[in-house]
């Protein structure tokens, strides 16, 4: 068999390590493999190369993709072409490679290209990717641990000069429309105040929190998730990108919320965005093993046949679900999550009325 691998949608630590195990796993069972460099783009730009043991020798540790990646190729809504759906184009070419098949690597962006493919004829295993861990059907995605360890590490720093100047420090996280990194990374950093898209805050209750631990002569360490918005308000947007397939980019509800705590408070409030840190650098050993687990089913669907299904980990074990499942869904925190449930009884305010 020749099989196609590529990465889409945005970057984020692991995705080398699935490349390998995808890569390593197929040449075991006598197949070619061939990456496709920058996502979809490849397929329009006819822009690949061929992968051997050679070429993912050393990259378990690395982040990002040796293939590149692109957040916008849509062959279905071409941007290079005013929108025009160049996917017979992608057909015709992926005939003249000669694919089988093709492994899809990225989120729900991906996914919905890729169950559009498979409706073309184009038999593809789809393998999840999301620091925002808000894929659905899927319990746990690569790149979430490493993204939630930085969130962590920056609180943990935060926290000191908190404490030295009796301030409230805010550290807002990436997630668009899911509290999961926010959710975990605030617990794992121990914020005082986690602010979360699936539960809308109370500005006055997050101030109340704030100059209890003033009248306590502490510090307020406030992690909030880029989708979290007051109740009754708006998700704060800080650009719209007309050509992507996800055109609302949300951002600075962290300065948003500074300016609204100032005048409730005593202490000086600061603000830290994260942004994309959160992304870069290398894998935890955790996201490199689960990424690893990933790449290894996926080249199973593949030698099985089981094409038109994404990878997914669920109850710990790695299996799979039909990627028309998947498309265009998202996974949020329920409102009786286990964290959340573990964030209100060690007392960590999420911000509503009458929590403090």
């Amino acid at each position: 068999m020749h099989i196609g691998i590529l990465t889409g949608g945005g970057d984020c630590p692991g995705l080398n390590a699935v490349i390998r195990a995808v890569t390593l796993a197929l040449l075991a069972d006598g197949a070619r493999v061939t990456g496709i460099e920058r996502g979809f783009l490849g397929l329009v730009e006819h822009r690949v190369r061929p992968l051997d043991a050679a070429a993912v020798t050393g990259i378990l540790a690395e982040g990002g993709t040796i293939l590149g990646t692109h957040n916008k190729a849509n062959p279905f809504e071409w941007f290079g072409a005013e929108g025009a759906d160049v996917s017979g184009e992608v057909m015709a070419y992926v005939h003249a490679l000669g694919l089988d098949a093709l492994v899809a690597i990225g989120g729900d962006g991906t996914m919905s290209i890729a169950q559009r493919f498979c409706a073309l004829g184009l038999p593809v295993v789809g393998v999840p990717k999301t620091i925002d861990n808000d894929i659905a059907l899927n319990e746990r995605s690569f790149g979430f641990d490493s993204a939630v360890a930085v969130v962590a590490e920056a609180l943990d720093r935060l926290a000191t000069t908190a404490r030295s100047h009796g301030r409230v420090m805010i550290a807002e996280t990436m997630g668009r429309y899911a509290g999961w990194i926010a959710l975990e990374g605030g617990l794992a950093g121990g914020a005082d105040v986690i602010l979360i898209p699936e539960q809308p805050f109370d500005v006055d209750a997050v101030a109340a929190r704030c100059r209890a631990n003033e009248d306590a002569g502490g510090c307020t360490l406030v992690c909030i998730a880029e989708g979290a918005h007051e109740r009754g308000g708006a998700m704060t947007v800080r650009a719209q990108v007309a050509d992507s397939p996800d055109p609302i980019r949300l951002g600075g509800v962290g300065h948003w919320l500074q300016h609204a705590l100032q005048p409730r408070v005593r202490s000086e409030v600061r603000t830290t965005l994260l942004g994309h840190v959160q992304r870069g650098g290398t894998p935890t050993p955790y996201d490199r093993v689960l990424a690893t687990r990933f790449g290894v089913h996926a080249a199973r669907l593949v030698a099985t046949g089981q094409f038109g299904r994404m990878v997914a980990l669920q109850g710990g074990v790695c299996t799979s679900v039909p990627i028309a499942e998947v498309a265009n869904r998202n996974r949020t925190v329920p409102p009786d999550d286990e964290l959340l449930r573990a964030a209100r009884a060690i007392g960590v305010s999420l911000g509503q009325a009458g929590q403090g």
